[in-house]
């Protein structure tokens, strides 16, 4: 089956990724070379992500001479997710403070009284928030995806997956190495008889 492609936002985590782990200044193209190599970002889309990270302030950059250069450290990234989920969270509040109110108003305007043209506009007013609201709420998980401890979780746990899938090789030649010894079987047929693929090797 076809590989599915990695989500916007996955390539935004991986992009912060290589800022993290390397605690290195980078031009545009050194980025273009690394993300697809250790990252599994497409060349095509490595600029579009790194321009929406500088734009969320998540990613530093500063021209010099006649070249870009871009940079993050995870307590500056830190810092600005905290401001950006800070300024987020006083908006939802508002947000949910007046939707509070716009309820209490349209179920008082009930109260022995038709459909009226303010209720009507109430009741618009009060979907418009919860969009608003949703909108919020998705920009606050959106940044943080970007928190440098989630991303350490993630480089974690690539680590721990990676070296169980080098312990499970190790013992499948393991394995093929005492059945050739055993039973003198060609490597090509064990392989071919227990579904291995010829190019079966460690993870790097």
């Amino acid at each position: 089956s076809k590989k599915k492609g990695l989500s916007f936002e996955e390539k935004r985590v991986r992009m912060m990724e290589i800022f993290f782990e390397t605690k290195d200044v980078f031009q545009l193209k050194d980025i273009e070379k690394i993300a697809p190599k250790e990252k599994g970002i497409t060349s095509m889309s490595v600029k579009e992500i790194l321009q929406s990270l500088v734009d969320d302030g998540m990613v530093d950059t500063d021209r010099i001479g006649t070249s870009n250069y871009f940079w993050a450290f995870p307590s500056k990234a830190l810092h600005a997710r905290k401001r950006k989920l800070e300024e987020l969270e006083s908006q939802f509040a508002e947000s949910s403070q007046k939707k509070e109110a716009l309820q209490k108003s349209i179920e008082k305007s009930k109260i022995g009284r038709e459909d009226t043209a303010e209720r009507a506009a109430l009741i618009e007013e009060l979907a418009a928030l919860r969009q608003k609201k949703e909108q919020l709420k998705a920009e606050i998980d959106k940044y943080r995806e970007c928190d440098p401890d989630v991303v350490e979780e993630m480089r974690q746990t690539n680590k721990i997956a990676k070296e169980a899938a080098n312990r499970w090789t190790d013992n499948i030649f393991s394995i093929k190495s005492w059945a050739k010894r055993k039973f003198g079987f060609e490597e090509s047929r064990i392989d071919k008889s227990f579904g291995i693929p010829e190019d079966l090797d460690y993870i790097d």
